[in-house]
């Protein structure tokens, strides 16, 4: 148990680490995700083509290949925000592609007459979707999301590769150090990320029940 003991404090950074990746790119996912989701249903033919293309695209394309074009291949044009921001960027626009199906889905599960009756009192697209459709979805679609949020939660250990110090790299350093306790290192930390997961899956089962209180 040295490993984690005498490195309590380097294993909580790294996890903070992790965590803030999370967080910046799962908001950059739900705000993109959400409005391409919005432009899937939406009535601009050309909107709802490119929001299909957008999903099909980056659901297809994996991970790490997004991360590289991003890390390496956007300094080549001189667009450079930092290591962080490059990989949580990629991190979001890949994971928006997920969010904005999840809304689409929950957009789908509204019954029309929701949507018709918001028109038949003047009410315009935009206002339609955002005062009437969106906040009925959102409450549909709270378990797919975590879903896609705990999968997000894993894919950040990809950022280790590229110098980021969450926890995934730290594990690797601890491993160098103590390869005598590689199997209480990788408990550890696995056990780090299950809490996370569990805050999320807890986070979202409180939403849902008290949003289906609501309905």
């Amino acid at each position: 148990m040295d490993a984690l003991t005498e490195n309590w404090d380097l294993i909580l950074k790294g996890f903070w680490e992790t965590i803030k990746l999370l967080l910046v790119s799962g908001g950059i996912a739900l705000v993109l995700g959400t409005v391409v989701g919005v432009a899937r249903v939406g009535p601009v033919g050309i909107l709802r083509k490119a929001a299909v293309g957008y999903v099909t695209i980056f659901r297809n394309t994996p991970l790490l290949v997004l991360i590289i074009l991003t890390y390496y291949g956007l300094p080549e044009i001189g667009i450079d925000f930092g290591f962080f921001v490059m990989i949580t960027m990629a991190m979001g626009i890949y994971t928006a592609a997920f969010v904005a199906e999840c809304i689409r889905s929950g957009v789908n599960g509204i019954g029309l007459g929701q949507a018709e009756a918001a028109r038949s009192i003047g009410m315009p697209f935009g206002m339609t979707m955002t005062q009437v459709i969106l906040p009925q979805s959102f409450r549909l679609v709270v378990p797919p999301l975590a879903s896609v949020f705990i999968a997000l939660t894993k894919n950040t250990s990809l950022a280790f590769a590229f110098g980021i110090t969450e926890a995934t790299f730290r594990s690797k350093d601890l491993l160098k150090d103590y390869p005598a306790d590689r199997v209480v290192i990788f408990l550890g930390i696995a056990l780090g990320y299950i809490v996370i997961v569990e805050l999320i899956s807890f986070g979202a089962n409180r939403l849902e029940r008290r949003w289906a209180v609501a309905r």
